[in-house]
């Protein structure tokens, strides 16, 4: 389960991103609080601010994964730590202050959504120069374990420190602090054991053939377009906790967090889970989006708190099988120098739905209640999987007719 830790640079990489991972679910949580607080509690302006933060990724994603190909990738993410370290300062500064607005958060969420265009999709593809292909699922599986142990911890104590700290703004500055971990083991890896590829010359038309090169390939293909119709609607789930626990169950910034623990409990099992397996096979990707899409309607109907939190355990736990299972088997299957353009194309459709998913479900909430917004979206994200496979079907026979017809 834990293999990927023998390497050094991976294993201090793992430690830096804990402490890190911790902070970020320290400001989401915070984000959202400071949001509802700011606007008295409303979705729609909730839903914007988590459009906002996934929007520059539909925009300029492509172009991201194109720069993790050309250039070195471990000092693109040393500066995007350094930006995004400033970036939870300022709002932290403001929050204190007193200053803090609405748009002030639109404007940071923005910007934190411009600096993961690059970062993301450069992270993804520096996985595999620290651990090799042979290690490559466990150590996908093992960053979500990661990112979802710190979803376990930073919302529950975010909720307890906002309580404790009558605010927001601290929680922004710890988050700040906290980029220090990632930097330093960035900083300190080996640079003669990291594996890495050779960046491409910079040359016209790099971005049209990661796209042709993805669609030729039905391995490919269809993992992209699921994880897409399935993200579009996951991405805004942490907006439907937050509304759920203070909307319908009423419940304070403490509960909320413990709401968002309980899913994050899920996720943390179901990574820890695909990283017992040596192979993430396609059955485990369906399987994960069958049952996320399921067990959202059913948390959308839970009748009182301590069921709702129950139900979030098997929802973090689908989640998390069809993230970690797209994941690996799309960098699996691609090849070195188009690793970046493609985890730049893959993270696209990862976060770029959510522009569309979250206002909407933001604004379905206030017309008929969370509850309904939460019902609506595993319902599409059923249609959604049941799409996927139709367009990836649809697109590879089209693409086999033309290569017979040039043959």
């Amino acid at each position: 389960m834990f293999r990927s830790l023998r390497v050094h640079n991976y294993r201090m990489f793992a430690a830096g991103g804990t402490v890190s991972n911790v902070g970020t679910w320290l400001q989401r949580t915070a984000q959202d609080w400071l949001v509802l607080d700011l606007t008295h509690g409303s979705a729609a302006a909730l839903g914007t601010a988590t459009a906002l933060q996934f929007l520059p990724m539909l925009l300029f994603g492509m172009f991201g994964g194109v720069l993790a190909d050309r250039y070195p990738k471990r000092p693109i993410l040393i500066g995007a730590q350094i930006l995004m370290a400033t970036l939870a300062l300022t709002i932290g500064v403001l929050t204190m202050t007193g200053s803090a607005q609405v748009w002030h958060v639109y404007v940071m969420a923005f910007l934190l959504g411009m600096i993961s265009c690059v970062e993301v999709p450069t992270r993804q593809a520096f996985v595999v120069e620290m651990v090799g292909r042979q290690d490559l699922p466990n150590a996908i599986a093992l960053n979500s374990s990661i990112f979802n142990l710190a979803r376990v911890v930073g919302p529950a104590l975010a909720g307890l420190l906002i309580y404790v700290f009558g605010g927001t703004g601290p929680i922004f500055l710890i988050n700040a602090l906290t980029f220090g971990g990632v930097i330093s083991s960035l900083v300190f890896m080996r640079k003669s054991e990291l594996n890495t590829s050779e960046p491409i010359p910079r040359a016209k038309g790099q971005l049209r053939e990661g796209l042709r090169y993805v669609i030729q390939r039905e391995e490919l293909l269809m993992p992209v377009l699921l994880i897409g119709f399935v993200s579009m609607f996951s991405q805004s789930f942490s907006m439907s906790i937050a509304l759920m626990a203070r909307e319908v169950f009423k419940a304070g910034a403490s509960s909320f967090g413990l709401a968002s623990s309980m899913f994050a409990v899920g996720a943390l099992g179901g990574a820890l889970l695909a990283a017992r397996r040596a192979r993430l096979s396609r059955k485990v990707l369906v399987a994960g989006a069958l049952g996320f899409g399921l067990f959202q309607i059913a948390t959308g109907l839970a009748p009182f708190y301590p069921v709702y939190l129950l139900l979030l355990i098997p929802t973090g736990i689908a989640l998390i099988t069809i993230n970690t299972a797209a994941n690996a088997s799309v960098q699996i299957a691609t090849s070195p120098d188009m690793r970046g353009r493609v985890m730049g194309i893959y993270m696209l459709v990862f976060t770029g739905g959510a522009p569309v998913g979250a206002p909407l479900i933001g604004w379905l909430s206030e017309l008929g209640g969370p509850r309904s917004g939460v019902i609506l979206s595993g319902v599409l994200v059923l249609a959604g999987t049941g799409l996927a496979f139709l367009v990836t079907r649809l697109i590879t026979a089209r693409v086999s007719r033309s290569v017979l017809a040039v043959a």
